[in-house]
């Protein structure tokens, strides 16, 4: 009884963040975003085309929320017609270059048919399909996955590889549910990523590195731990540094110095040691929204820039080496923290000094 009270008291204080939110007004026949970038597709470094697309948002967000996630920042929070969501799809693919894979994101999920109606889903990949793509990623909630939503864009989709990509944060059910307030299990993953596999698409994982309450040798320990536990479900693990986001518990904990980003070293060690465990063909990589800035992933400031260099390289690459030669004098303030934040109960913030504070933006 006590932990379903604190599930609803989560929930209510994500919406209550939310209370004040007005949309942006805009254009909605545009996408929010669409840029180029390097990836890694069968043995070589290509490019790919991102595009994000303005929905009304992700159906979990707009209900419950969860604690880090401020994605619904760019919804637009009312439904789109059909022809404005397919009209940002198309006013996005003018920019269109030949890249061998194609990524879009939503606020939420692409197979959620409250945000993408099947009809503009099927016309989006149709038209992928006339293009030199050769794989198209999306993400989801695992709710979204069934057997007959396969079938559907397997018959669309025969000649391009698909990858779905899921958000399981962490391998860990009760840091999902009271950290990250998620709203499904680690058997719900399971059972999805058996869907996407037995369909021949190809599944990549998110894993989330430092949700709120915990402390840093938690997080590190926390995501260890959740490769350990799925590494043979899925192609790719991606690791998502949380970054603090407008709206969200983690800005609420952030503003009264009760939550710190997480440290590049502390990123580093995590994939390190991830991929001594996982097999040749489960790719390891990360993506560092916000990186050596405050409100993200940082170390002093300093030796940053050369910290998302070296982890840039090794999500493309899989060499672990590029991690050998990263020194600097902060490596100490890492240390000190890993070994006394269980004493000051929660996350050390900065109020340490660094070497160049100014450098955060």
């Amino acid at each position: 009884m006590r932990k379903q009270l604190y599930m609803e008291e989560l929930s209510n204080f994500c919406r209550w963040l939310k209370k004040n939110f007005v949309p942006k007004p805009g254009d909605h026949t545009r996408p929010a975003r669409c840029w180029s970038e390097k990836d890694f597709l069968d043995n070589r470094i290509v490019d790919a085309f991102v595009i994000v697309l303005k929905t009304r948002g992700c159906s979990w967000a707009l209900n419950h929320g969860c604690t880090m996630c401020g994605y619904f920042n760019e919804s637009t929070w009312k439904k789109l017609s059909e022809e404005d969501l397919f009209r940002q799809f198309e006013t996005a693919m003018e920019q269109y270059n030949g890249e061998k894979i194609v990524k879009i994101y939503t606020s939420g999920s692409f197979l959620d048919n409250q945000e993408i109606k099947p009809v503009v889903r099927k016309k989006i990949l149709q038209t992928l399909t006339k293009t030199t793509v050769e794989m198209v990623s999306v993400e989801t909630r695992p709710e979204y996955v069934s057997y007959d939503q396969l079938e559907d864009i397997k018959k669309i989709f025969r000649t391009k590889l698909l990858e779905i990509s899921i958000g399981l944060e962490t391998a860990n059910d009760f840091v999902r549910k009271y950290s990250i307030n998620k709203g499904f299990t680690l058997d719900d993953y399971k059972k999805a990523a058996d869907m996407v596999k037995k369909n021949d698409f190809r599944l990549k994982t998110y894993l989330l590195i430092k949700p709120p309450f915990l402390t840093e040798k938690e997080s590190i320990l926390d995501s260890i731990s959740s490769v350990k536990k799925i590494m043979d479900c899925t192609d790719t693990i991606s690791f998502n540094p949380v970054n603090v986001q407008r709206n969200t518990v983690v800005e609420y904990l952030w503003r009264r110095n009760e939550y710190r980003p997480p440290w590049l070293w502390s990123i580093a060690e995590i994939l390190k040691k991830c991929k001594k465990l996982v097999k040749d063909d489960v790719r390891i990589k990360c993506d560092v929204a916000g990186g050596g800035k405050k409100r993200g992933a940082h170390n002093c400031g300093r030796c940053d820039r050369r910290f998302l260099s070296a982890i840039a390289s090794f999500s493309l690459n899989q060499k672990e080496e590029v991690f050998d030669k990263l020194e600097c004098r902060c490596r100490e303030v890492w240390y000190d923290q890993l070994e006394i934040e269980n004493l000051s109960f929660g996350s050390l913030t900065d109020n340490i000094p660094l070497t160049h504070p100014v450098s955060w933006r």
